[in-house]
């Protein structure tokens, strides 16, 4: 005796605005987040804290030998080193499906949810700072990604004028 089957459940109508689909040319882009100037500042501002740090150390100055001061000096240094690695191993990635940037926590955006998309930058100062995007889901979660590659900032405002007029309709 076999079991008699349940009819399989109607499809649900999508409830909401459509998705919103995007394809970068080439199937996806990636380059880095940050400046190269950027970069070699955080390194040189990790280097010369470091530096300064061990020379307090090396001339016997009485603030970084006591106990807890020393330990603020140590984690101090601890947080610039691992600032400027994040800024430096940092990278933007767009593809069909997601935009990421690898980070201390990565972040990461579907394309499918976007509502908003937006520029901040300074126009001509790309070099020493990098442009920013801002997005927004339709739910109003919101993040901003570092882009420096020409390449990704290019689809990027691809990306931003196709959802403007995508989310008009």
């Amino acid at each position: 005796m076999t079991e008699p089957t349940a009819p399989p459940a109607p499809e649900l109508p999508r409830m909401g605005p459509p998705p919103f689909v995007f394809s970068p040319q080439g199937g996806s882009v990636e380059g880095p987040a940050f400046p190269v100037l950027v970069k070699c500042l955080a390194v040189l501002m990790a280097v010369g804290c470091g530096a300064w740090l061990a020379q307090l150390w090396i001339t016997n100055q009485p603030e970084i030998h006591s106990r807890s001061a020393g330990l603020w000096f140590v984690a101090a240094q601890l947080m610039i080193t691992c600032l400027a690695w994040f800024i430096v191993r940092s990278r933007t990635r767009l593809d069909a499906t997601r935009l990421h940037q690898q980070w201390a926590g990565d972040k990461v955006m579907p394309l499918a949810d976007l509502a908003f998309a937006k520029f901040i930058r300074v126009r001509g100062l790309e070099w020493l700072i990098a442009p920013r995007l801002y997005v927004r889901t339709l739910s109003g979660k919101f993040a901003v990604f570092y882009v420096a590659s020409p390449e990704v900032r290019a689809e990027c405002e691809r990306l931003i004028a196709e959802l403007a007029s995508f989310r008009r309709l």
